[in-house]
């Protein structure tokens, strides 16, 4: 490995969650980038809460993408990231990537947990994705009652393309040791309340949709009464009063830093997913 970049040819790069929202994602963009992927998930015999499923998993890979469910300052982040990263590093794989939050202060641990795996770390902290808006739990809200509820008032936001932190993560993977030990610091290029943007997809889809905020007591509140475990909805609330509370109200410049272009529009994102159909109902 040289000080600026990496020969891909034949890298191995094992992705966590490679079925969700970042996953899917840096698996794509991993593989354009002409890198073979060992996907890790459940439906591939990984499993976060199982140890024993690790080694089979990481053994034989060059480097690896980490992001925890269902976040990574939820409980027990921390001690599972620090403990697969030191696995990880005993089997040689030393070049990680983990996903984090912007601004999120019960991340910390679990970045900290990285730093001291003895692992060739990079640390990716993301601003609120884009894409919430059109996978997940919020979506539904959107599609079938024309309403998002979400604890986030009039707080501004700058928008994340998840398609971007993929790319982000590919090029931390395949440069060499130039991002290593560092934290790169993700947004979109502009700040949009929750209102506008959903105003924006009501715009676009023609559509009379609606925001409704509530506190993040009441959110929770709702949350159980859908099934979310008590221990989750606490985790939840608490990154909520943190994240949403005006502290990532401003601008990121990690993804011009990285990939020398400006982050995607939320204005994209939206014509993207509305000729899709995604808010159709």
């Amino acid at each position: 490995m040289t000080n600026t970049t990496r020969n891909t040819q034949g890298m191995t790069v094992v992705v966590t969650g490679a079925s969700g929202r970042t996953g899917s994602r840096v698996a794509r963009a991993a593989e354009a980038a002409g890198l073979t992927v060992r996907a890790a998930s459940r439906a591939t015999g990984f499993d976060w809460w199982d140890r024993s499923t690790w080694a089979d998993t990481l053994r034989g890979t060059d480097a690896a993408y980490l992001a925890y469910p269902s976040d990574v300052g939820a409980p027990g982040a921390a001690e599972a990231v620090g403990d697969l990263a030191r696995e990880a590093a005993g089997l040689g794989l030393r070049r990680l990537v983990l996903l984090s939050g912007r601004g999120e202060e019960q991340a910390l641990p679990t970045e900290e947990a990285l730093h001291a795996s003895g692992a060739d770390w990079t640390v990716v902290r993301a601003a609120w994705f884009a894409q919430n808006f059109s996978e997940g739990p919020l979506v539904a809200e959107l599609r079938e009652r024309g309403e998002l509820v979400f604890p986030a008032g009039d707080v501004r936001e700058p928008f994340l393309d998840v398609r971007d932190i993929a790319d982000v993560v590919v090029a931390a993977l395949t440069a060499g040791d130039r991002y290593v030990g560092r934290t790169l610091t993700l947004s979109g290029p502009r700040l949009l309340t929750f209102g506008e943007a959903v105003a924006e997809i009501a715009e676009a889809t023609g559509r009379p949709l609606t925001y409704r905020a509530v506190s993040t007591r009441d959110y929770g509140e709702a949350l159980l009464g859908f099934g979310v475990p008590p221990q989750e909805v606490t985790a939840l609330t608490e990154i909520f009063d943190t994240l949403l509370d005006g502290r990532n109200a401003h601008l990121s410049d990690g993804v011009r830093e990285v990939l020398g272009r400006a982050p995607r529009d939320f204005t994209d994102f939206v014509r993207e997913e509305t000729t899709a159909g995604t808010w159709k109902v």
